[in-house]
């Protein structure tokens, strides 16, 4: 690594700062994956002197891990242990677009020297891999295609420009790969997709962004009928492995959406139509998601996930989904109650719906509140005055996952009662109610609906006044 010798003075070790980002992981990472460091060194020659970002791929998405400074020459640099084997992103541009952003292949060891241009990369030294050499031989191909698809801001181009190159360029890219081979044989399969991907992606981009002239279908190239969202959409993890999959398959959807005149709807009929193309449900439920990110009430929010949340199904949807959700709950009287869906002791998942029918009290605590316990001996007394009432008393731990047994302990030695269940720390329901401090009552009536999300305390008669209030309801 390039490491600053120990009698180097402090200004010369914070220019070295400046200039190279260092993306460091723990030693027992990097011992368990015996991975060795990927160097970059660069040269930004644009005439703005713009921060220069290295990104990661997450799920069909750029994500930024490290930015660096360049020095006054424009020198930067990145010293990083890849988190899995594939493409990764340098350049200038933002996350959400391969504008002025450049994909670069590493699995740990690499060499990467490269300068940035105005509108491309050069390498540069002797010591590039392999992968990268084939990965830079590939973009000088498509560079034309590039240039005019994605940067349609700066190049003024028409269909009567670019299908023809699209058409040569196709045809050069099928003979491409001959007698290239760099002894890397998960690179070697991989770059035959990342053909297809940036041919299609290209391709269809110049068809869905602004130009002074648009063809009809009937006078697109020939290149288009090749291009099958279905064909791309088969496996979400090869969908995973762009840094712009999600975005270039929505695009591709498009294109084929006009080629079979599917009229343009909005709202959860354009939804529907989208979804036709896609037979993979776990990027059915990324779309879903996009679709939610629109929404701008908690009751168009709902109507989409009651329609297609059976989609949003891995840890990271249900994450993304609290995320949207969350801020769009205005938590009034009224509104629907949290769907949350916790296992209790015995190990039986209990969900909110399972309670309709009853006024249901929550009670929002953990084992090592003290406040918490403190208001167990009055919630005991309340659960026997009203015993016999359509009343369900329910309490959710925010213990952590390895404090379960000592839960089940305290739900035992203490003879608690009600409904015990176990959220597994701070997760969604707190993200739903905001919830930042416990104990946290919280009162719902019998349709599921909410009465407070921030009742009296057990040890306050005010609760057992609001329970019979909406007991008579």
């Amino acid at each position: 690594m390039f490491n600053s010798e120990k009698n180097n003075h402090t200004d010369k070790t914070m220019n070295f700062r400046k200039i190279f980002a260092i993306v460091a992981l723990s030693v027992s990472t990097f011992a368990a994956s015996a991975q060795l460091p990927v160097e970059v060194t660069g040269l930004l020659m644009k005439k703005k002197m713009l921060p220069v970002k290295l990104f990661k791929v997450k799920e069909g998405k750029a994500v930024e891990i490290a930015s660096s400074t360049p020095g006054e020459k424009g020198k930067f640099g990145f010293i990083f242990y890849p988190e899995y084997e594939g493409l990764y992103v340098i350049g200038t541009g933002q996350a959400v677009s391969p504008n002025d952003n450049y994909k670069f292949y590493f699995k740990g060891g690499e060499k990467l020297s490269f300068s940035i241009q105005d509108s491309s990369y050069v390498l540069t030294g002797k010591l590039n891999s392999k992968e990268n050499v084939i990965m830079t031989q590939w973009h000088d191909l498509v560079f034309p295609l590039e240039h005019k698809s994605v940067n349609f801001m700066k190049v003024q181009s028409i269909y009567k420009d670019f299908f023809p190159q699209l058409e040569e360029i196709a045809a050069k890219s099928k003979v491409f790969l001959k007698e290239k081979s760099t002894g890397n044989g998960k690179f070697d399969q991989r770059i035959k997709q990342y053909m297809a991907w940036d041919m299609a992606g290209y391709a269809t981009n110049f068809i869905n962004t602004p130009r002074s002239a648009h063809p009809s279908v009937e006078e697109w190239s020939p290149f288009y009928a090749t291009i099958k969202a279905t064909d791309f959409a088969g496996n979400a993890a090869l969908v995973y492995q762009q840094p712009w999959g999600l975005r270039m398959l929505t695009g591709m959807i498009m294109v084929n959406q006009r080629q079979q005149n599917t009229k343009y709807a909005l709202g959860l009929e354009g939804l529907k139509n989208t979804l036709a193309f896609l037979p993979n449900d776990t990027l059915k439920g990324d779309v879903v998601l996009d679709h939610a990110e629109r929404a701008k009430s908690h009751e168009t929010y709902k109507e989409l996930i009651d329609t297609y949340g059976q989609y949003v199904v891995t840890n990271s949807q249900k994450k993304r989904s609290m995320d949207i959700l969350a801020p769009l709950a205005l938590l009034k009287a009224g509104d629907a109650a949290f769907k949350f869906s916790y296992p209790d002791k015995e190990g039986n998942i209990v969900t909110m719906d399972h309670l309709k029918g009853k006024v249901v009290l929550v009670d929002v605590w953990a084992t090592w509140c003290g406040p918490c316990k403190a208001e167990i001996p009055h919630l005991k007394k309340l659960e026997e005055e009203m015993k016999g009432r359509d009343i369900s008393i329910v309490s959710i731990s925010v213990d952590e996952a390895k404090d379960k047994d000592k839960w089940l302990k305290m739900i035992a030695d203490d003879h608690l009662g009600g409904t015990q269940l176990f959220a597994s720390g701070w997760g969604d329901l707190a993200q739903y109610y905001k919830i930042t401090g416990i104990p946290r009552f919280m009162v719902f009536d019998r349709q599921g609906k909410i009465v407070t999300v921030d009742s009296p305390r057990p040890s306050s008669p005010e609760l057992k006044a609001l329970l019979e209030k909406t007991l008579a309801k």
